[in-house]
């Protein structure tokens, strides 16, 4: 007699929609609202783009020094233990939905890049920081410590899904450690992303350039680690290159910037394609199968790597400011 076996499908939503620039509360709003309407539509999941909170700071890439922009946009980043936290946080309850957020993280009014995974039961499971903010972003932004490597968690109903940020996704130290970690579902979160001009702009900062654009490293990163990768990014329109300025950067500086998508684990795309302009959610049903297949064929941290040749060394211990006696021997483990 044979039993004939459904394969688990997961629903998932991935957000390519427009912040309320420099606006914490009204950011959070729109957050809420988009975690209603995608767990009305049946996902487990739903991803946000980096810095979703309190939008991307594009002016940064037009001029390093603003000091009247820095304090507004410090104002309206999220702290962790905020009240507006606890709304996303009781919004993801109360829709019984899995929620992976980007913000810029207020931490003692220093600044950070963070991703956040929220259990559909409202709990933060895991929040990390951006390693390393890339070129321009060093101006406002801090390094992350050890204890953001851990960037991968269990979700019920789901499975083990991490994040990383941004250029993050050309770090093969770093990606290599997410993976082994057992990864599932990963979520790429980007900032606006535009095609490029055919002007002297670095090819790789594009949302579709060869061979290194932004879009290509989460289709890569699908390939390389066999997970289902869910490319998150935000759009950028008049209203917001007004609001910080940025029409002369070299970037951000033209409405548009959506490239949202859904890769497989083989790298094919699974979502259909949005303008780069128009805002919404796009869907998946991810058969949870098909990361068996791809294993099968390619698993660098199993049948397809060499650990006794290569491997990587990690610290993951969180560096403190202020260290006492308990804390280094929390540190070195004694």
């Amino acid at each position: 007699m044979s039993t004939e076996y459904s394969p688990s499908i997961v629903r998932v939503a991935v957000t390519q929609a427009e912040p309320e620039w420099l606006d914490l509360d009204k950011t959070v709003d729109k957050t809420c609202q988009l975690i209603q309407e995608a767990a009305k539509n049946n996902a487990l999941l739903i991803t946000f783009p980096e810095c979703w909170i309190p939008g991307y700071p594009a002016w940064v890439w037009s001029r390093p020094v603003d000091f009247n922009m820095a304090t507004a946009y410090t104002k309206n980043s999220l702290r962790a233990d905020s009240p507006q936290m606890s709304r996303v946080c009781a919004s993801a309850a109360e829709n019984g939905i899995n929620v992976v957020l980007g913000f810029a993280e207020n931490y003692k009014n220093s600044l950070y890049i963070a991703q956040a995974i929220i259990g559909s039961d409202g709990e933060v499971r895991m929040k990390r920081r951006k390693m390393k903010p890339t070129h321009m972003e060093r101006t406002i932004f801090g390094d992350a410590s050890g204890s953001s490597l851990a960037n991968v968690v269990n979700l019920q109903n789901i499975g083990r899904v991490g994040a990383l940020a941004c250029w993050e996704h050309t770090q093969p130290l770093l990606k290599y450690h997410t993976c082994t970690q057992n990864e599932e579902i990963h979520v790429a979160a980007w900032p606006p992303l535009y095609l490029h001009t055919g002007g002297p702009g670095l090819w790789s900062m594009s949302s579709q350039g060869a061979p290194l654009g932004c879009r290509n490293l989460s289709q890569t990163y699908a390939i390389e680690s066999q997970t289902f990768v869910l490319h998150t990014t935000s759009i950028l329109s008049q209203k917001g290159i007004d609001r910080m300025g940025s029409a002369a950067g070299v970037t951000m500086n033209v409405p548009g910037g959506g490239s949202s998508a859904i890769f497989g684990p083989d790298g094919r795309q699974l979502s259909e394609e949005m303008s780069e302009t128009e805002e919404g959610i796009l869907y998946a049903d991810l058969n949870m199968d098909d990361i068996l297949k791809a294993k099968g064929f390619l698993d660098i941290c199993g049948h397809y790597s060499r650990p006794d040749m290569l491997w990587l060394g990690v610290d993951d211990q969180e560096k403190l400011h202020r260290r006492g006696h308990n804390e280094l021997a929390l540190m070195l483990g004694t």
